[in-house]
């Protein structure tokens, strides 16, 4: 049986702080990097979904865009985060992975660099943004690089989707960032998210959703900017070492279809919500404010992308 698996980059522990957290980031992992789980099964297809804002050394602004002095460095920061993601993904079994670049431009990072077990999702005009190409047939996601969600008051660069235009989303009365969005539209397809990596406030808002999934903590939200980070040896050694064990222990559910999803998203414009209310399956509810049922996650998931992306005020 062939298993996939999707790598999404953020974290996975909960809030624990300074030196703490950290400790207790590698004692859930376990194990040495490098060393092949006993428990791997052969033949497991993985799913990676990557952000920046969470990855290991980044911190500012100038390396997570092209505009940015520093964001040749925040490229290279991305890839090597992700390939240890994937060297432990090949520690756990895999033998098919597939990467998605879930930032901005989603063409960050660098295919010269990335290990060459894996394949890479480029560009962003995709309907399923950081989810592209995820169905099925994947056993587990991985998420790296992740961050808080929107309006959090702690969490590296927090945001959900667009800083400047969302304000909040909920999926059935629940408060969601990326990374819950994002584990629900797994659980439609049956795939757990089972990894995820970034900053503490987005690995702990991320397990709210994603249960079962492991984290790795590569750096302490001090605040919405600064941040104490972990060495980036370490932090990749750790991120290696869980991917292993959570590829190795992965188990696919049976799909969780439960819609319909109603979908609520207020925004930090009246002009989105202005124009969208024509669209007929959408309602303003308030000023502000965007909501809409759809029967299936993926269709939920790909109108709030339109929505949130595609209508320019402007």
């Amino acid at each position: 049986m062939r298993v996939r698996t999707f790598i999404l980059f953020g974290a996975v522990v909960v809030g624990v702080a300074g030196t703490q957290l950290f400790a207790l980031s590698r004692q859930a992992a376990g194990g040495q990097p490098g060393k092949p789980s006993t428990s791997a099964q052969a033949g497991k297809r993985v799913y990676i979904s990557a952000d920046i804002e969470g990855i290991s050394g980044v911190t500012g602004d100038d390396q997570t865009s092209a505009a940015g002095s520093e964001y040749p460095r925040g490229r290279r920061l991305m890839t090597e985060d992700v390939n240890a993601a994937i060297r432990g993904a090949l520690d756990g079994g895999a033998t098919d992975i597939l990467v998605n670049d879930s930032h901005g431009s989603m063409r960050n990072i660098l295919p010269e660099e990335l290990n060459r077990a894996a394949r890479l999702i480029s560009h962003s005009f995709k309907r399923n943004g950081m989810m592209e190409g995820l169905d099925e047939t994947f056993d587990a996601v991985i998420l790296v690089g992740y961050h808080a969600k929107a309006d959090s008051p702690v969490g590296l660069f927090a945001h959900t989707g667009s800083s400047s235009v969302i304000r909040d989303v909920q999926i059935n009365g629940r408060s969601v960032g990326e990374g819950g969005m994002n584990t629900l539209l797994a659980a439609w397809y049956g795939v757990p998210v089972v990894m995820v990596t970034g900053d503490d406030v987005a690995v702990a808002q991320v397990r709210e959703v994603a249960t079962e999934a492991r984290g790795v903590v590569v750096k302490r939200a001090i605040n919405l900017r600064a941040a104490e980070l972990r060495p980036l040896a370490e932090a990749r050694e750790d991120i290696q070492r869980t991917a292993r064990d959570a590829v190795a222990g992965a188990k696919k559910f049976a799909p969780r279809r439960t819609g319909p999803y109603r979908w609520t998203v207020r925004f930090r414009t009246f002009l989105i919500p202005e124009v969208a209310e024509a669209i007929p399956c959408v309602e303003r509810t308030a000023p502000d404010t965007l909501s809409f049922s759809a029967e299936s996650m993926p269709a939920g998931y790909q109108l709030f992308r339109v929505l949130y992306r595609y209508i320019n005020p402007n």
